[in-house]
């Protein structure tokens, strides 16, 4: 296990894969730890530098107080990178980590050549609803909410099944100022201008059972961005990498080879 130390926060961070291979980032969802990813490196081709980090307030990072910006996170990622002397690199960010992807390659494109935008969008929400859920949470914790998390996160089929239930306590055990951190920063973010300028390969992907990013909303990010390739990944939800992890490396496999960027 890694950690990286800064001014205001410790970072766990899991590389896997050689130092000279090409890299890719990993960036999580709201509720999720480096983990989210298990299931998509492992069919990965080898060769590839595999960096995976739990975001501030989750997983086994440290929790600063809430509230958290979107400059912050943004700002912890690069500060990943730059720590492992990272160039070059692809990032793929899901729901949250997808934002956090928008707002590097906006910032850096030292660090970043590509990126993979999955079930995120330009703006996600309004600020009144995260508001209202950064409420709720303060007032109730979040395990009374993880049903309704679940129920926007996959399709019919997984959640009537026991692979649900990890992913449930996962979101259960979360730390509430770290969710809650993490939910000021989607309440304020809006990348629509900066995210219509950016010009660099960008693979889209939506899942169609998704109920907190719905595919229109993620189609429309892919319209942004010149060239973008989009996938919609049908019978997914929020997390298509966890529902369907085979299609899901297939899909990165096909971008990170067409944009030469496989061992």
């Amino acid at each position: 296990m890694d950690v990286l130390s800064f001014d205001d926060v410790s970072l766990h961070v899991q590389v896997d894969g050689p130092e000279d291979g090409p890299a890719v980032v990993f960036g999580n969802s709201l509720g999720t730890d480096l983990r989210l990813w298990d299931p998509v490196v492992a069919p990965l081709p080898k060769g590839l530098r595999l960096i995976r980090y739990d975001k501030r307030g989750h997983g086994l990072s440290t929790c600063p107080p809430a509230p958290y910006g979107m400059g912050s996170l943004v700002r912890d990622a690069e500060r990943v990178m730059d720590a492992l002397q990272v160039r070059d690199a692809v990032f793929v960010g899901l729901s949250i980590g997808g934002l956090i992807a928008q707002g590097l390659a906006a910032k850096r494109l030292d660090l970043v050549r590509a990126v993979v935008l999955s079930n995120t969008a330009a703006k996600i929400g309004t600020r009144a609803m995260w508001e209202d859920r950064i409420a709720a949470i303060n007032a109730g914790g979040l395990a009374p909410m993880a049903p309704a998390i679940m129920e926007r996160w996959f399709s019919r089929a997984f959640r009537e099944s026991p692979a649900v239930a990890p992913w449930q306590r996962m979101v259960e055990t979360c730390p509430v100022e770290g969710y809650t951190g993490c939910c000021a920063a989607i309440a304020g973010t809006d990348f629509y201008s900066t995210t219509a300028a950016l010009r660099l390969p960008a693979l889209v992907i939506a899942g169609d059972q998704d109920g907190a990013t719905p595919p229109d909303l993620v189609r429309e990010l892919a319209e942004l961005i010149p060239g973008s390739k989009f996938e919609l990944m049908r019978g997914a939800g929020h997390l298509p990498c966890v529902e369907a992890p085979q299609t899901y490396a297939k899909h990165l496999t096909t971008f990170l080879s067409e944009i030469g960027h496989l061992p």
